[in-house]
């Protein structure tokens, strides 16, 4: 039978095989009907709804080159003599962790760059969570009916920063081995359990025996494992409750318009997916990262010179150093308030903020609406503000965690650079949470003379009179309806003193957060027609998709 001839049989065997399993499945599970509707589920298009897929994609790499890493890597942290092919350390006592990351690193092949893919797929991963979660906050998409949604995702970050931390504490060199002994102080400063639970952690006194293959069974099975389990929830929950989307013609907080998930979408996403791949792939090329030979094995009573762990655990470096010497003994057991604050009550508080967020401002609002549309972060200033200033106490910790080495660099006392950034890190997120506040009002302002004058065409003429003014064109239907379209929350009503000071406190709060606004000045039709798009959509009636 001629070669062409069998191949036509082969694939028509093999539809009609594929065509027989789809129809066994279809008559005993809803799948043509399940099918159906994810295909026809709309997608809005805007570049910032891709942070999300760039952390889904940076995950699948992960996975993919940690899969091939686990074929070579030895947790072991058992001495052996180093004879493999980087020949300043032959002879060298190094644990057979270290030894198989150079032995991965220099004699597998393709190994290197495998490695240095995974190091910086998991640098991309965490970052793109972290702007991802940045823009669900400054745009509310945290609210009703995803409040859920968004506890997930900030599990999924607290699981990325204990993954990332894992990872990089595997080889067993000075650097990871640094961040280790840090890890052991830190755990060691919780009152009362701190010192047990160290010893049943590192498998006794530090340095211990059994950390290596902890962290490993963490770093390869169990964190995984939680981080596959929860993403895919995460994106069942996108799924089923809608994507939220930016206020624009034809989009109220009842639809959703977008590109179809076959095939706008998919063929978008597998593209996104090759960038993401290829990005990695160069980094990890030509830009070195974690050079595990020049760092040397860890060695418990050495520190690496200039030892800064990865950026996303880096915080918490700086608020150790910052931290002044605290100590208080009790009955014989010292409290290091030094290390167990900063370390210990700072993430803890951190987190516990993220996820009581949600619910703190639905009961500073008292919104119970679904929110389907996201706002600008010029609309709720001081949402916006309470976001950037988070965001500089974390950029002062983070610059704190290097003091060191940018006293070195730039020939500063380290002294005066940590009051430098104690200061900075009390002023500066104050600072910004008023500075924030007050761009958005401006941007308002701005916003409310264009939409009254309409938009300067740079053209300046001469009246009869002698005086100069700049012609104006009208709005463009798409803007206009962006400017006019937005939830503008009332506070609520002030309670007289007589009232609980539960209530007292919760008008204040609704008062700070919304009595500082910049009103259109619009009819009293415009006004009954926004409402109409911004209503909730379980009272009007369930949209459909586009």
């Amino acid at each position: 039978m001629p070669t062409g001839r069998r191949r036509a049989v082969l694939e028509a065997k093999a539809r009609q095989t594929a065509f027989q399993a789809y129809v066994v499945a279809d008559r005993r599970a809803p799948v043509s009907e399940l099918a159906r509707q994810l295909m026809r589920k709309a997608f809005p298009d805007h570049w910032s709804f891709l942070l999300g897929e760039i952390a889904l994609y940076s995950f699948v790499v992960l996975v993919l080159t940690g899969s091939y890493l686990t074929l070579y890597f030895d947790p072991s942290l058992v001495q052996v003599p180093y004879t493999g092919s980087y020949a300043p350390l032959h002879g060298l006592l190094v644990s057979k962790a270290f030894a198989s990351t150079l032995h991965v690193s220099f004699e597998v092949r393709g190994g290197l760059l495998i490695r240095q893919m995974h190091h910086w797929a998991a640098l991309v991963f965490v970052a793109a969570i972290g702007v991802h979660m940045l823009r669900i906050f400054f745009t509310g998409a945290f609210r009703r009916p995803r409040e859920l949604n968004w506890a997930i995702g900030v599990t999924l970050f607290m699981l990325a920063l204990l993954e990332g931390f894992c990872g990089y504490s595997l080889p067993d060199d000075l650097l990871s081995g640094t961040g280790l002994r840090t890890a052991n102080t830190i755990v060691m400063s919780i009152p009362v359990v701190g010192t047990s639970l160290a010893y049943f952690v590192w498998g006794g006194a530090y340095p211990g025996t059994l950390l290596g293959q902890r962290l490993y069974i963490l770093h390869v099975l169990f964190v995984p494992g939680l981080l596959i389990a929860l993403i895919a929830v995460h994106l069942v929950l996108v799924v089923y409750l809608k994507h939220t989307q930016w206020a624009g013609r034809g989009k109220t907080n009842r639809n959703v318009v977008g590109q179809p998930m076959y095939p706008s979408f998919t063929a978008r996403s597998t593209g996104l997916f090759l960038i993401a791949f290829g990005v990695t792939a160069l980094l990890a090329a030509v830009a070195q990262i974690n050079p595990v030979w020049n760092y040397g094995p860890y060695i418990p009573d050495q520190v690496s010179t200039d030892a800064q762990p990865d950026w996303y655990v880096g915080f918490l470096e700086g608020a150790l150093r910052l931290m002044p010497a605290a100590e208080t003994v009790v009955a014989g057991h010292t409290l290091m308030w030094n290390v167990f604050l900063p370390a210990i009550v700072l993430p803890a508080l951190l987190f516990a903020v993220l996820y009581a967020y949600p619910v703190f401002e639905r009961w500073v609002t008292g919104d119970l609406v679904e929110h389907h549309l996201c706002d600008r972060p010029r609309d709720r200033p001081v949402r916006t503000g309470l976001g950037v200033a988070g965001i500089v106490a974390y950029a002062v910790l983070l610059m704190a965690g290097g003091n060191d080495v940018m006293a070195y660099e730039f020939g500063f006392s380290v002294n005066s650079l940590t009051w430098l950034f104690r200061i900075a890190l009390v002023v500066g997120p104050v600072v910004a949470h008023l500075l924030t506040r007050r761009v958005c009002l401006a941007l308002q302002l701005h916003e409310r003379q264009v939409y009254r004058e309409g938009e300067e065409t740079g053209v300046v003429r001469q009246d009869l009179a002698g005086g100069m003014g700049e012609s104006h064109t009208g709005l463009d239907p798409e803007r206009r309806y962006r400017l006019l379209v937005r939830e503008r929350p009332l506070p609520l009503p002030a309670p007289g003193p007589a009232a609980p000071l539960r209530r007292r406190l919760r008008a204040s709060l609704s008062s700070w957060y919304y009595r500082d606004r910049v009103e259109l000045p619009t009819t009293a039709e415009e006004r009954l027609q926004v409402t109409g798009r911004t209503a909730d959509p379980v009272a009007g009636g369930a949209g459909g998709e586009q």
